[in-house]
């Protein structure tokens, strides 16, 4: 394949996985700003805020499900059309929150319609992420795949950045017309992101992998059972390394937006600032982690960071409990810029290699997206309920982020990396 249809696959699979994530953080941090007080009205602050969350995590739970019915599709007609889809319904259901009105204007039918929107949300990328993720491994030549795999993978971090950039070009506003208006300019401004996506994505053909499978009549006629009946195991162990690649990073990106400005006194934007310097930090660093696994194999990567991460889970908060904005950067950077940048970066790869092709889709799905519905969506959650259960001590939400990374370890033990020659027989076959 040449360099230019190279660099049109990697940015289709960059672009849609920017775009999505764009949208997901962004409901994230506006859920901590905004959502918790004028969407879910109570008179308990915390209980807004956690009402706010359980409707981040909502979505997180939706996900297999659209998981389960956009593999199907990507693994009985095509990656490409796929996409195409996932990224029109996750757009479109951002796009339209903007426009909401709260719970001032009509009720209880604000939070209701936030969380249809958040479920359609979660739908749509329940089935981009295993799309985003084949799209540039089956196109990959075979001594680069873990470079581009690493690929949709800086999508998280990229979208999280202009999320939040965005945000915290809005949050110079005044108080009041940031909360009147402000917060919903970068959800209706996304649809421009949308569009570049989709114009985009149609202009690829479908994988190679998939175009193999189809010649050679393997396609399988229920992916989601053929999957269960061969693959069980290696569902199970991709939803347990997912474990450490997400909790702590919605640690480090989503809930410390929350704990920085009301329990420490920062304010949200030295704290916004900080997760921006730490996204960019990641996301130049995703792709060398991702062309160093080539090199050294994507597990002893993984492992090294998943280590770090358990070792550095007191230290982070320690760093934040010195209460400048200097060691509010340091901790995050590490964490989410330097630490957290080989697990993901190996992720995508390292799944996508132990499923065979004709269930690649449905198997990388399953295991990314339990794995995201049962250590993701509630790490914000579980952090901001174990602050209010132990008088605000972040003891215990540093051990929730070593027992992650422990589950992970414990599951990663049973992956054997195979080497180019097994994985390129296993095509042909």
């Amino acid at each position: 394949m040449s360099k230019k249809q190279n660099r049109k696959v990697l940015i289709a699979s960059l672009v849609g996985s920017s775009i999505e994530w764009f949208d997901y953080f962004l409901y994230g941090t506006v859920a901590a700003l905004v959502f918790n007080q004028y969407f879910f009205h109570s008179d308990d602050p915390t209980v807004g805020l956690m009402l706010a969350y359980a409707s981040f995590a909502l979505a997180f739970f939706i996900r297999p499900l659209g998981g389960v019915i956009f593999s199907h599709i990507g693994d009985r007609i095509g990656r490409k059309k796929t996409l195409v889809i996932t990224l029109t319904i996750m757009g479109g259901s951002t796009v339209l929150m903007g426009f909401l009105p709260t719970y001032e204007s009509i009720g209880v039918m604000a939070p209701i319609l936030l969380i249809i929107l958040r479920l359609i949300q979660g739908i749509g990328l329940g089935g981009e992420w295993g799309g985003a993720i084949l799209l540039a491994v089956e196109y990959a030549p075979k001594e680069k795949r873990g470079l581009f795999g690493s690929i949709p993978q800086m999508g998280v971090t990229i979208g999280m950045l202009l999320g939040t950039i965005a945000l915290s070009i809005m949050t110079l506003l005044p108080e009041d017309q940031f909360i009147s208006w402000g917060w919903r300019v970068p959800f209706i401004m996304s649809a421009l992101l949308v569009f570049f996506g989709l114009w985009i994505r149609k202009g690829i053909d479908e994988t190679p992998s998939f175009k193999k499978a189809k010649e050679s009549g393997e396609i399988a006629k229920v992916p989601l059972v053929e999957t269960m009946r061969t693959h069980w195991k290696e569902v199970i162990i991709s939803v347990g390394a997912k474990v450490v690649e997400t909790a702590p990073f919605y640690i480090f990106g989503t809930f410390i937006v929350s704990y920085a400005t009301t329990q420490l006194g920062f304010s949200r934007t030295a704290t916004l600032g900080a997760v921006t310097i730490g996204t960019i930090v990641t996301t130049i660093l995703i792709p060398i982690m991702g062309s160093l696994s080539d090199k050294i194999g994507r597990k002893k990567l993984y492992v090294g960071g998943t280590v770090l991460m358990a070792l550095f889970a007191f230290p982070y908060f320690w760093m934040l409990h010195q209460g400048t904005v200097a060691w509010l950067i340091v901790a995050t950077v590490i964490g989410l810029g330097i630490i957290w940048a080989p697990i993901t970066a190996v992720l995508g790869t390292m799944f996508s290699e132990i499923f065979k092709s004709n269930v690649r889709y449905t198997g990388i799905t399953l295991g990314y997206q339990i794995g995201a519905a049962l250590a993701g969506g509630t790490a914000p959650l579980i952090a901001t309920a174990l602050l209010a259960a132990f008088d605000n001590s972040y003891v215990p939400v540093a051990l929730y982020i070593i027992l992650c990374s422990v589950i992970s370890l414990v599951a990663i033990v049973a992956v054997r990396e195979r080497s180019n020659k097994e994985l390129d027989e296993e095509e042909v076959a």
